[in-house]
């Protein structure tokens, strides 16, 4: 456990269930055997969200990553002291808005730092963010801020499916709109060179269209796919990239599920989300391609409806903490 990455845990937003999976993960016997976490959050939060699972765990504040000690049901924390003890759970909160973009900023600090080596992130809720003044679309787009990182992707990992995203968080028309051949390009790269980082020596990428059956040549939609699409294909196939396309998405995840593709590209949010959350929520790890540092995630949000009740499931943080601490392994960070 002494050599395992040393991973920088934001609490997310407070009034939701961030601090019970938080707590949940660092407390499972498992994540003590591949990494050392320790949150970027408040204390007396998680010793609240403990209690709602009847747990006793000994939350230790730390001032820096290097006083941290690691130890079967200890929780190192450092405690920016941000939310008050009255703060609501399941409720959007400004207060809770910025305390979660402060633990975002102080883990980057510490990740472009080298004090740790991976960022993984509970779930922050976008309207208390924004209503904090912070007008990011989420963690994905934070961070790019934060490191000066001009442009990034997300990528959805589970056992079974992997796929990574032209465009997220933007309505449907100015996806459509944002697509086009360069940006499906280096979207790609970035899917390659995050496979290649994660061992597939040779990863064959699927690349969805845009329009049902992928326009069914020029049936459906405005040649989208010939347009904004097939140009980029092409240029990565003549490199030499094992890339196939466009495909309909509603059979590029059926053919990655049973392991056709090491890869999909989707060009949207939903295309891409709403097969990989069928898989299940416990399963799926929400990981920031192209930043200078490595950031993984739970793969769903706030859930303000169950919060504060102690059944939130911490499967996701266990394989976020999970693959946040493979990928340094592999990086060599």
């Amino acid at each position: 456990m002494s050599s395992s990455p040393l991973i920088a845990l934001t609490m997310g937003d407070g009034s939701g269930v961030g601090p019970e999976v938080v707590v949940g993960a660092l407390l499972a016997p498992e994540t003590s055997a591949f990494c050392r976490p320790v949150v970027i959050g408040d204390a007396a939060r998680l010793r609240r969200a403990a209690g709602f699972r009847g747990l006793r765990p000994e939350v230790v504040t730390v001032e820096r990553v290097g006083e941290a000690v690691f130890a079967r049901g200890r929780i190192n924390v450092i405690d920016l002291g941000l939310l008050p003890e009255d703060l609501p759970w399941g409720q959007v909160s400004p207060v809770a808005g910025h305390a979660a973009y402060e633990y975002v900023r102080l883990a980057g600090e510490l990740a472009t730092s080298g004090d740790v080596q991976a960022i993984c992130t509970a779930p922050l809720n976008k309207e208390a963010l924004h209503a904090a003044g912070h007008l990011f679309p989420g963690h994905t787009e934070l961070l790019a801020h934060l490191t000066g990182t001009a442009e990034v992707s997300m990528m959805l990992s589970t056992p079974r499916v992997k796929v990574i995203h032209v465009t997220t968080h933007v309505g449907l028309i100015d996806a459509v709109a944002r697509i086009e051949p360069g940006l499906v390009e280096r979207t790609i790269r970035r899917g390659e060179a995050a496979m290649l980082g994660s061992g597939v020596p040779r990863p064959k990428i699927g690349v969805c269209g845009i329009n049902p059956h992928a326009g069914e040549n020029g049936l459906f939609g405005y040649g989208e796919e010939e347009e904004k699409i097939v140009p980029a294909i092409e240029l990565l196939r003549a490199e030499g990239m094992d890339v196939h396309g466009p495909l309909p998405a509603d059979t590029a995840f059926f053919l990655a599920g049973r392991g056709d593709y090491d890869l999909v590209v989707a060009m949207y949010h939903d295309q891409g989300h709403g097969p990989v959350k069928i898989l299940g929520l416990e399963a799926g790890v929400n990981i920031t391609v192209g930043l200078p540092v490595i950031r993984t995630s739970v793969d769903h949000g706030t859930a303000f409806d169950i919060a504060g009740k102690g059944v939130a499931d911490a499967g996701s943080m266990i394989e976020a903490l999970r693959q946040a601490a493979e990928l340094s392994s592999a990086r060599g960070v």
